[in-house]
């Protein structure tokens, strides 16, 4: 019969629920990824840890509705609530892709009433891409 190993520590089934709610944020990032079919709003710490996030799809629209600018606007207004009820004041903003919602999901941060101190564009660029494939003989 094997013996049973003693648990060290005082969590009892590995779960600590007061970790979220009890962490008060002053600063934080804001990352707005905007594709064609999609806005994706990431509310984070500076450290990088996800405090709240919303997308137009969980919003719950759907299709070709996810793309549109209002869409990006209520996926934001959703993401920051959460953080602002915490105590965010402060944020830096952080825009990635060349989708539609890019611009509303801006404006809605800005209406929000956090102060941002900076606005960044981190859409990837290639400075000459990757070598294209080779032509195809007829």
């Amino acid at each position: 019969m094997a013996k049973p190993i003693p648990k060290v520590g005082s969590r009892r089934n590995g779960r600590n629920s007061a970790r979220k709610s009890a962490r008060r944020i002053p600063k934080g990032v804001i990352h707005v990824q905007a594709s064609f079919n999609n806005t994706i709003v990431t509310v984070t710490d500076v450290r990088g840890r996800v405090i709240s996030w919303s997308s137009a799809g969980t919003c719950g629209f759907k299709g070709t509705r996810r793309g549109t600018p209002f869409t990006a606007q209520t996926a934001a207004r959703n993401a920051i609530r959460a953080v602002v009820d915490q105590g965010m004041q402060r944020a830096e903003v952080m825009i990635k892709g060349l989708g539609l919602g890019r611009d509303a999901a801006l404006r809605a941060i800005r209406r929000s009433g956090i102060l941002l101190s900076f606005v960044r564009d981190v859409t990837p660029m290639p400075h000459n891409g990757c070598r294209p494939p080779k032509k195809r003989r007829v």
